[in-house]
């Protein structure tokens, strides 16, 4: 069983700093600018419906935010996940 979760480890360290070995001195953008080049070279004249109501004063807040957002899912996940095998291993009698 420890041997298992130790492959496991080390394949998701793995998977996590491979990419930034593969392209080295690569630029990683996100997909909002990626996506926001691709419509104007599609479409030259385009004009959003909607706009921010709010923008960050900061990269640093905004990656702050967007950890938060991702802690909270990953938690609420998490729980769901749990809670929902505890309530099968309790109808099994475990």
């Amino acid at each position: 069983m420890r041997t298992k979760n130790v492959i496991l480890l080390f394949l998701a360290l793995l998977l996590a700093v491979a990419p930034l070995g593969l392209k080295q001195g690569a630029e990683f953008a996100g997909a909002d600018g990626q996506a926001e080049e691709v419509i104007t070279q599609v479409q030259p004249g385009y004009e959003p419906w909607l706009d921010s109501f709010w923008e960050p004063p900061s990269g640093e807040i905004e990656s702050l935010l967007f950890a938060l957002q991702a802690a909270l899912g990953a938690g609420f996940i998490g729980y769901f996940l749990g809670f929902w095998k505890a309530k099968k291993d309790t109808a099994r009698g475990s």
